[in-house]
């Protein structure tokens, strides 16, 4: 099936959604990986009797690691349909899930995305794209969003070699040379224009959280998490993930855009929230929807860990369900790391 005919401006593209024709199977090591990766030692990532004694038979994922199911997807759709993209110089500015399941060890992924909206705003485009995920069974996993940002500047061909030549070599070179329909074709199977699938209610599992529904009040704050990044963590994150963007590597690039230095990838600080989240509950299939806006950037030295800290606030209370949304706060040397950062969990 061709490319969607469409004129040639990427916001043309708007409302099209797509397949990744290949599944993604879910290890029991990438997991393990992951959680090292964002510094969540919930047991239940670790070991499956820890994950038995939560009511499930394998180890189950972190909250975002979704991010590298998703991450893979939104690459493959700027290198076949979103070619006028560049990766290396895009910034995400927003991170939403929606868990309906947790992922398990030996789940095979299915993924959906949709390109929801492309705006343009000043000198910056915003795209919005959607994604939806399912198990082997059929049942959605996962729904989410996430929001790019590009600068609308003529590229500069120096820099766009620099880049180039700093950015990670991982594809062989008869995929790499194909542009166009026939990479596409390859990769994604066009949907046409349309929403994603909507998610079945989930089956209600019993969650084992430490804190219960009717310990909480209003305005109740959680306990402070502290966590430190230092320049292996960034590239540890990196490989772990797939996010190569050389920002978080690389000095020479983090300089050619105008930073001071490496930076931290935002999904690795909303990764880091999850994990101080989980640590709470108790139990990380208890977070219902985690959303970030990501406001301020985490600058990692060459020499020095940085340190990442957060704090959380029950914002709501809804005895009905016997959930709570929770507002989490991040901040680095003084500085936000959230515009905003907000969390639905279920309680026992």
């Amino acid at each position: 099936m061709a490319r969607p005919e469409t004129d040639s401006s990427p916001a043309s593209l708007a409302g099209h959604r797509f397949r990744v024709r290949d599944h993604y199977e879910v290890g029991r090591e990438k997991i393990r990986e992951f959680a090292r990766a964002v510094q969540n030692h919930h047991p239940a990532h670790h070991r499956d009797d820890a994950a038995g004694a939560l009511g499930h038979s394998r180890i189950i994922a972190p909250p975002t690691f979704a991010s590298v199911i998703g991450a893979s997807a939104i690459t493959t759709l700027f290198d076949t349909v979103l070619t006028d993209y560049d990766l290396s110089q895009v910034l995400q500015t927003d991170q939403v899930f929606e868990i309906y399941r947790p992922i398990a060890a030996g789940d095979q992924i299915r993924s959906e995305i949709a390109i929801e909206s492309i705006r343009r705003f000043g000198d910056n485009d915003f795209l919005v794209v959607r994604f939806a995920l399912s198990n082997q069974h059929g049942d959605i996993a996962m729904v989410g969003s996430t929001t790019i940002a590009r600068r609308n500047a003529a590229a500069d061909v120096d820099l766009t070699t620099v880049i180039d030549n700093i950015m990670m070599q991982g594809l062989p070179a008869a995929v790499a040379s194909e542009t166009g329909e026939h990479a596409h074709n390859r990769t994604l199977a066009p949907l046409g224009v349309g929403p994603l699938a909507e998610p079945n209610e989930a089956d209600i599992a019993t969650v084992h959280t430490l804190p219960t529904f009717d310990e909480l009040t209003l305005g109740d704050q959680l306990p402070g998490g502290r966590f430190r990044l230092a320049r292996g963590d960034l590239a540890n994150y990196a490989g772990v993930s797939g996010d190569a963007n050389p920002i978080h590597f690389s000095d020479y690039a983090a300089q050619l855009v105008g930073l001071p230095t490496v930076v931290a990838h935002g999904m690795l600080t909303m990764g880091l929230a999850g994990g101080y989240l989980s640590s709470w509950l108790g139990d990380p299939t208890a977070v219902r929807k985690f959303s970030a806006r990501f406001a301020g950037l985490v600058p990692v030295a060459a020499d020095v860990a940085s340190t990442v800290e957060f704090t959380g606030r029950i914002k709501s209370l809804d005895p009905a369900t016997r959930t709570a949304t929770i507002v989490l706060g991040g901040t680095s040397a003084g500085r936000k790391v959230f515009g905003r950062a907000l969390a639905e969990v279920r309680l026992r």
